[in-house]
């Protein structure tokens, strides 16, 4: 969308109806609906198991799995993600209504990047790893926040409809 196509003048809808008729028939939405709260189930049990061995020193190996595990559905996520973003508006990263929801996503691809580069070249200890895969959360939360709000919007969007 360009500055000189706005959607609303009172304000800017998330989707054009093209757009939400292709998001609500494509595949890739349900993929994208079954991912996150998974992505997110890991991510819980992940974090619980972090916590747990910088409180106890106990389950490091364990934590370590649950870290690589939270990071392949963060990958799987992101590229089913750009695929469902193509499909529905027509570029696989930063179309307009959610560029800053990608911007965040790369932030948060690069932390859990640095954590799997980290552990396996060896430039972090135990306890520096799991700092560094709390970071790599913390910007998770944040993104998974962007996306809820998205969520939130386009619902509202789509009561407006008659």
């Amino acid at each position: 969308m360009t500055a000189s196509t706005p959607r609303n003048s009172e304000r800017i809808a998330l989707y054009t109806a093209d757009e939400r008729r292709r998001r609500d028939t494509t595949v890739w939405t349900l993929v994208q609906g079954v991912l996150a709260p998974a992505q997110f189930a890991v991510f819980l049990v992940s974090l619980a198991l972090v916590l747990r061995f910088l409180a106890t020193g106990d389950g490091y190996e364990v934590a370590t799995y649950s870290i690589l595990l939270k990071t392949a559905f963060l990958y799987l996520i992101m590229i089913t993600g750009a695929v469902w973003e193509n499909t529905v508006f027509g570029q696989y990263l930063f179309a307009p209504a959610f560029f800053w929801e990608d911007v965040v996503s790369f932030a948060v691809i690069a932390l859990h990047t640095a954590y799997v580069w980290a552990l396996f070249r060896d430039a972090l200890g135990p306890e520096s790893l799991m700092f560094l895969a709390l970071a790599a959360y913390a910007a998770y939360v944040i993104n998974a926040g962007q996306f809820l709000r998205k969520l939130r919007l386009a619902r509202r969007d789509g009561m407006g409809q008659t």
